[in-house]
């Protein structure tokens, strides 16, 4: 009996997994015809443009889907495939004390992105991602982008990655 036991319980796991695509310990689903997936650069049409951050998020989300899926990295057509642009990169005062100073600013970061699966169009979309972190007004925005700036970048691609193939 205890053999059937462990027999069930390893393999009920692994029944459990397969399905309609391929999971990963990500949480990834990918169609299981799905080998390649292409990141377009991101240009930058933000009023604020800093001047490594498309090569940043371009490289991140090609590292991201390289590190949590079986997906290879293409330059162009792939059976899956994300483009956009930095569209928002600014800051704006926030909390203004009784004296109309404000006490903090909002640092805010926004991407559009438009994913295509070529396998599944219903799961084609466009949307936009945005972070922000909010800083001292007594800083520049020069002052603290270079701390803040690669969490927010980590925050958009992960939520990039979960909406192109977590399926939540």
């Amino acid at each position: 009996m205890k053999k059937y036991i462990s027999v069930f319980i390893f393999i009920f796991p692994l029944l459990m997994l397969s399905g309609c695509g391929i999971y990963t310990f990500s949480g990834a689903s990918i169609p299981p015809d799905a080998k390649t997936l292409s990141v377009t650069y991101f240009p930058n049409k933000a009023p604020i443009v800093q001047p490594m951050l498309s090569k940043n998020i371009t490289e991140a989300l090609q590292d991201k889907f390289r590190g949590e899926s079986r997906l290879s990295v293409i330059q162009r057509n792939g059976d899956l495939a994300i483009e956009g642009e930095i569209t928002g990169y600014d800051t704006q005062p926030i909390a203004i004390q009784g004296n109309q100073i404000a006490a903090l600013n909002r640092f805010t970061l926004t991407v559009n992105v438009r994913f295509r699966n070529k396998f599944d169009e219903k799961a084609n979309f466009e949307s936009s991602f945005s972070r922000y972190r909010d800083y001292s007004s007594s800083k520049s925005l020069s002052a603290v982008e270079q701390e803040l700036l690669p969490g927010m970048l980590d925050e958009i691609v992960q939520d990039v990655f979960n909406k192109c193939v977590v399926n939540w």
